[in-house]
This record gives structure tokens, C-alpha cells and sequence, in this order.
């Protein structure tokens, strides 16, 4: 009717999403969520010490036969830092619980900066030996309690961004390392570990200094907080599925890809050497194409289908690998592996944070996390080794199909798991009256609740 005053119409309630006004991340509307300052001084760090590993990986195995050992002696060199970082773990993640993840960090990262420059002035074999596998002491320190901080510093809705962008960084590090590295060598074998050890000591003092003044210096608070076991972990469907992913993507992505993707690239193809090398090139570039939108969607769509696809696609292209017939589909196939790791690495660790929580210590759960990826890295190229040298029908292509099923059987245990990613859900207002919205909890969120693990199955 003419002259009758008009009613507004009322906005359709819409569910919170990350970046939205409601949401227990606390975003404005249409405002992407910064990563926290503390966790951009976390992956700079990660940077710095992925580029310093990069500078020594290259040239250990030299360095090792400088001595006058054989090949085996060398990779033994290689095989003490991970064999003390396994060994270690359980170790690394108590102390984590005790005294907090940045001591643990800080101290972890001087043991490798000294027992890197202590690599540099060795006399012997069995000195190199020593000093190397005390590394690997440190470097499990540093990185449960890297874990650890990423836990409690990243909001849930981000995770797996920032879980992203510190694979990412530590990505572009293992990259430009050994380009950097292979430079440093014409200076000598002994100048890229001294190199490594003061980068070392920069980022150390980076992460003391930055952090100094945050809670993360309070030892009291992370004593108090409670801890989360690892059988209270282990009850969790989503925190058994990353143990699965986690081992199937060590043995193939850490352990299959270094030790057989070269040789098949070399004794197979017959490419030589250089196609070799590239090989790896390939496939760190996968990772980093997938890197670019892993993270967000996996903080979108969820952790369960960004790792189910990773392990498919990498588990699809291992088998794959096995049967290609010239180098252009083996680097093709190469890059397609790596763009499944990229796709998964993010989202499982997501996960894990999900699992934990930011309200509870998890050092032990995360150390067992690491060790599952460990482990795969050590077993895989071992077991691949045997099947191609002792079976009287083995071979690459049989070597590399079982890895692949081994990362689609990790792949049907995400499938049975629960979706970690918490969920903003509404329950419906109980009052309509005028332009308020409803607060149905009586607490001030307008009905709004943050949905946990019990959508599918209640966590610890």
C-alpha cells in the first residue's frame, strides 16, 4: 500500500567461514588470517637450516670416502643422522613436555651447529662417524619442538597453511643448498659444514632473541600444561591415519625417491648421471607446485581428501615410475610424485596439530609422528634394495609398485578415519525477535559453536 513504511528484509544467516565475522579465528569480514608473527620467525629459520643441510648433503659422501673407506662406510655416514634421529625421538619429545618447545629448539640447533663444526675438523672416519650421528640428536630436538610450536602458536582455521608455507621454505632451503654447496666445494670439503654450523648459529640467535619476550619463554606454563599421551593419541582414527600416511610417504618421498629414483634413472634408462640429479629437481618441483594450494584448501576442504589424493597421485606415479619406458615420462612421472607429496604433507601435519590441540602438550605424540616418517625413510630403500638384488624375479618396476601400494593402502586408512579439520556449526536461534541475532548458549556467540571431533568420532 501506498504511503506504508518498508520493512527491511533480513540477511540469510551464513554459516562462519575462516575470514568471516564470527568466527572463533576472530578475522573481519573478507580479511585473510595473518600467520602469526612467532611462526614467521619459525620459517625463516626453517629456511636458513634447510639451506645449511643443503650445503653438506652434496659433498658427505665425499668427504666420507676422503678417508679412504668404501661406498658402504659413506652411506653409513649418511645413515647415523637418521638412525640417531629415530632413536632419539622419544627422548626429543619428553624433554619438549618438561621444559617447553623453544629451549628445546634452541639448544637442539647449537648440538647440530657444533657437531657440524666438530664434522668440519675430523681426523678420522670414526670421528666424522661421532660427531655426524650426534647431529642427529639435535636435529630431532629442533624439529619436535618446531612441531610443537606450530601447534600452539597456529590458529585452528590455518594450520594447514602454515604447515605449507614451513614445508615451503624448508623446500626452496633443500634447494638452493646444494647449488650453494657444490660452490663452497671448490673451496675445500671442510668449508660448506663450517658454513652450515654459522648459519645455524644465526638462526639459533634469530629464535632466542624474536621469541624472548613472547609466553613461549614462560618454562612454568609449559610444565603446567597437560600432556597428551601417545595412547590417547593412538585412539584417535585421524591420528592412526597419519602414522599410516607418514610411514608410506618416508619410504617412498625420503627413502625410495634418494636411493632408487637415480639408480633407476641411470642403470634402467641408461640416462647417466645428470638426468639423475634432475630427477630429484623434478620432483622437489612437483612439491613446490602443490605447496602453492595445498595448505589453503586443506584449512578449506579438509585434511582427510587433500591426503587421501596426495597418497593416490604419489602412490600412482611410484608405480607408474616402474614402467616407464624413456626419460621424458620418467621426469613427467617425477614431477606428478612430487605434486602427490606436496598435496599430502600439509594436511597431515594439520592433522596432527588437530589431534593435539592448543591446549595440551603433545612432544611424545609428536616425536612418534616423526619417527613413523623415519622409519619409512630407513626400511624403504633397505626392503626396495632386497627386492631388486635377492628376489629371483625382483626388479625396479616390482620394487616400485610395492611402494606405490604401500601409499594406497595408507590411503584406505584416511578413507576409515575421521576428519580432524574443526567445523563451525549453528544451532538454530530460539528468538527472532527484532535485528538481533539469536544467543541461544546465553554466552554471547549467537548460537554459534565450534564443532569438534565428535562430528565422526570423539577424540582424546
Amino acid at each position: 500500500m501506498a504511503g506504508s513504511p518498508r520493512v527491511p528484509k533480513r540477511p540469510p544467516f551464513r554459516v562462519p567461514r575462516p575470514g568471516r565475522r564470527g568466527d572463533p579465528s576472530g578475522a573481519p569480514v573478507g580479511e585473510r588470517q595473518r600467520i602469526p608473527r612467532e611462526i614467521r620467525v619459525l620459517i625463516a629459520a626453517a629456511f636458513v637450516i634447510a639451506i645449511g643441510f643443503g650445503l653438506v648433503a652434496p659433498i658427505l659422501p665425499q668427504f666420507a670416502q676422503s678417508f679412504d673407506v668404501g661406498v658402504t662406510a659413506s652411506a653409513v655416514i649418511v645413515s647415523a643422522f637418521a638412525f640417531t634421529r629415530l632413536v632419539f625421538a622419544p627422548a626429543g619429545g619428553r624433554l619438549v613436555e618438561r621444559l617447553g618447545e623453544r629451549p628445546v629448539y634452541i639448544v637442539g640447533l647449537l648440538i647440530v651447529a657444533l657437531s657440524t663444526a666438530a664434522c668440519a675438523f675430523a681426523a678420522d672416519y670414526w670421528q666424522l662417524l661421532v660427531f655426524r650421528a650426534l647431529g642427529g640428536i639435535g636435529s630431532t630436538m629442533f624439529t619436535v619442538s618446531a612441531m610443537g610450536l606450530i601447534v600452539r602458536l597456529a590458529p585452528p582455521s590455518i594450520r594447514g597453511r602454515v604447515s605449507g608455507a614451513y614445508a615451503t621454505a624448508f623446500l626452496l632451503g633443500s634447494i638452493g643448498g646444494p647449488l650453494v654447496g657444490g660452490l663452497l666445494a671448490r673451496f675445500g670439503l671442510r668449508v660448506p659444514f663450517l658454513v652450515y654450523a654459522a648459519a645455524l648459529l644465526v638462526a639459533s640467535a634469530v629464535v632466542f632473541f624474536q621469541l624472548k619476550d613472547t609466553s613461549l619463554a614462560d618454562r612454568t606454563a609449559a610444565r603446567e600444561k597437560p600432556a597428551l599421551t601417545v595412547r590417547q593419541a593412538v585412539a584417535d582414527s585421524g591420528y592412526r591415519a597419519a602414522l599410516a600416511s607418514s610411514f608410506a610417504n618416508g619410504w617412498s618421498s625420503f627413502g625410495v625417491r634418494m636411493a632408487l629414483v637415480p639408480l633407476f634413472a641411470d642403470a634402467v634408462l641408461g640416462a647417466g648421471t645428470e638426468i639423475a640429479g634432475v630427477s630429484l629437481a623434478f620432483f622437489a618441483a612437483g612439491t613446490a607446485l602443490a605447496l602453492t594450494v595445498s595448505g589453503g584448501l586443506a584449512d578449506s576442504l579438509g585434511r582427510r581428501p587433500l591426503v587421501i589424493t596426495g597418497l593416490v597421485v604419489n602412490g600412482a606415479a611410484m608405480i607408474a615410475l616402474g614402467f616407464s619406458g624413456n626419460v621424458v615420462v620418467f621426469l613427467a612421472l617425477c614431477v606428478v610424485a612430487g605434486i602427490g607429496t606436496g598435496l599430502l604433507n600439509p594436511a597431515q601435519q594439520a592433522a596432527v596439530a588437530d589431534v593435539i590441540g592448543a591446549d595440551r602438550s603433545g612432544g611424545r605424540v609428536l616425536a612418534t609422528f616423526q619417527m613413523s616418517a623415519d622409519l619409512g625413510a630407513i626400511l624403504g630403500p633397505i626392503l626396495a634394495g632386497l627386492i631388486i638384488d635377492q628376489l629371483p624375479f625382483g626388479s625396479f618396476t616390482l620394487a616400485f609398485t610395492v611402494t606405490g601400494i604401500l601409499a594406497c593402502l595408507a590411503a584406505g586408512i584416511w578413507a576409515l578415519s575421521r576428519e580432524t579439520l574443526p567445523r563451525t556449526e549453528r544451532i538454530p536461534p530460539a528468538d527472532t525477535d527484532g535485528d538481533r541475532s539469536a544467543d541461544t548458549d546465553g554466552d554471547g556467540t549467537s548460537g554459534l559453536r565450534r564443532a569438534g571431533p565428535a562430528a565422526e568420532e570423539q577424540g582424546p
